[in-house]
């Protein structure tokens, strides 16, 4: 297959070179609020549309000998189908082009990134959709039964939602070097931060996903200084501390955060006065209840509902 791609080599998830391509979406649209609202999120670089733009802007003749774009999920089913397999609503609600309302490439969207481009993408289906039988290239080589049945393949995030068995009401969160939370939601209200996606399990309803990029490694980095880089240390004095610490916050963004865009260490005591540091056992229990407060108000933002 190597020399059936018109690019070689595919921008991945960090990339963060389209912010022109993401300023001339926006303007396109109406502005960040109305993409959010269209598209569930607002422009980002790393989102497939964008880099579609760029691709077009700098390489039009490239653009011009591409026949199909497919997501890394529509193209790995692809590859079992033996065919073009289509873009699933809930991967396609991650390329700042998919009306996640109505589930149907947005032609404003499509207009201000490249001409063609809903040809090049094929029609959207729902994430649960057989697309048809294996090919039988995999039948003969590895003796795949001929009525093996290709189920269109998603995203990562949306296959976790889906993989944990997520209800409405639940959440889940990944505590990683970036944290993840996402949930399923019935009446999403999309917002600059975070994004709305196409629930893969139920069409007609929704997920919400936010990313924190200062998760593990700014509670690494918090353990290092007031529990001598030991988790039980850090365990302990977590738990040496009262629920709610007095009133004591703190929200530490050692690295530009994405949710929200800020960064720098801020910490409040409980007559809301900023303060320049806390105890060692306050700052662990500041830093914790800070990054779990921060998840919950910005998951409501996006329309979750918290149940008492």
């Amino acid at each position: 297959l190597q020399d059936c791609f018109s690019v070689s080599n595919s921008p991945i998830w960090m990339d963060s070179s389209t912010a022109s391509q993401c300023s001339v979406l926006e303007k396109a649209v109406g502005g960040p609020q109305h993409l959010a609202r269209l598209t569930g999120s607002r422009a980002y670089e790393r989102f497939t549309g964008n880099q579609i733009a760029k691709i077009y802007s700098q390489n039009p003749e490239v653009y011009k000998q591409t026949e199909r774009i497919s997501l890394v999920s529509s193209f790995a089913a692809s590859l079992f189908l033996g065919t073009y397999a289509p873009i699933d609503y809930s991967d396609g609600s991650g390329m700042n082009l998919l009306q996640i309302w109505d589930k149907v490439w947005s032609k404003s969207c499509l207009d201000a990134c490249a001409p063609g481009l809903e040809e090049r993408l094929g029609c959207p289906v729902p994430s649960h959709s057989v697309l048809g039988t294996i090919s039988p290239y995999y039948s003969q080589l590895y003796g795949f039964s001929p009525d093996c049945k290709i189920v269109a393949f998603t995203g990562d995030n949306p296959a976790s939602l889906a993989g944990m068995r997520l209800q409405e009401g639940d959440i889940a969160i990944s505590l990683g070097t970036s944290d993840t939370l996402f949930l399923w939601i019935q009446e999403p209200t999309p917002a600059l931060e975070g994004h709305i996606l196409c629930n893969p399990v139920d069409s007609q309803t929704y997920m919400a996903l936010l990313c924190f990029k200062n998760g593990s490694l700014m509670r690494e980095k918090i353990r290092n200084e007031c529990a001598s880089g030991s988790w039980d240390e850090f365990s302990k004095a977590l738990s040496s501390t009262v629920a709610g610490n007095n009133g004591n916050l703190g929200f530490y963004f050692d690295v530009m955060e994405i949710t929200p865009e800020a960064v720098g260490f801020y910490r409040f005591n409980r007559d809301d006065q900023q303060v320049l540091g806390f105890p060692k056992e306050v700052e662990i229990r500041a830093l914790i209840e800070g990054q779990f407060m921060a998840k919950r108000i910005h998951a409501e933002k996006l329309g979750y509902k918290v149940c008492k």
